[in-house]
């Protein structure tokens, strides 16, 4: 085993409540963008999201993760405003239904994940790992919420152009690591 891996906590605290790995958790995905290269705008109402939520929490997920800005390769970026507004209602309403699941919200701009939290997000799931947005290390180390951090070669617009690793594996693995400390050294 290298001596340089870093000990894990298996239990987190995350917006008020503990999130425990001390076994596997699900994380149920819901798009609510009408362009997702999952669903294609399944949802067409709050009432349905609420459905669906119900659904997999049924069968198991105890964290939803929302996603209101799509990031598939091509997908066109929209706005601040106009990603906060597709998120709004819907995460008032799993909050106010489901107050004990985890909600994770996928997005990679801090004003969204900021808005977010403010409505009771739980977690934030960045699939740029701050590289799209700067602030956003910032706006999860105060409010000290839990974040997956993930790793993409540039924007969804262009990701899928021309990828290109030494070694792939290595290539995430350093900055995984590089993006650890980084948050080691600030508020977190």
């Amino acid at each position: 085993m290298n001596a340089n891996l870093i000990k894990m906590s298996k239990t987190y605290l995350t917006n008020g409540k503990q999130l425990s790995f001390e076994k596997a958790q699900v994380m149920a995905i819901i798009n609510i963008t009408p362009d997702s290269f999952y669903d294609g705008g399944k949802f067409s109402s709050v009432t349905d999201i609420i459905k669906d939520a119900e659904m997999k929490i049924h069968e198991g997920a105890t964290i939803i993760d929302i996603g209101a800005a799509s990031s598939r390769p091509n997908a066109i970026a929209i706005s601040v405003k106009d990603e906060i507004i597709r998120l709004r209602e819907p995460l008032m309403k799993l909050r106010k239904e489901f107050p004990k699941i985890f909600i994770s919200i996928d997005t990679y701009l801090a004003d969204v994940a900021e808005f977010a939290i403010d409505l009771g997000a739980d977690i934030i799931n960045d699939i740029s790992g701050s590289q799209m947005d700067k602030s956003m290390l910032d706006v999860v180390a105060k409010h000290q919420i839990a974040y997956v951090l993930m790793h993409m070669q540039g924007t969804p617009q262009n990701m899928q152009k021309n990828p290109s690793y030494d070694d792939v594996v290595k290539d995430i693995s350093h900055f995984i690591f590089q993006k650890n400390r980084t948050m080691q050294k600030s508020q977190f």
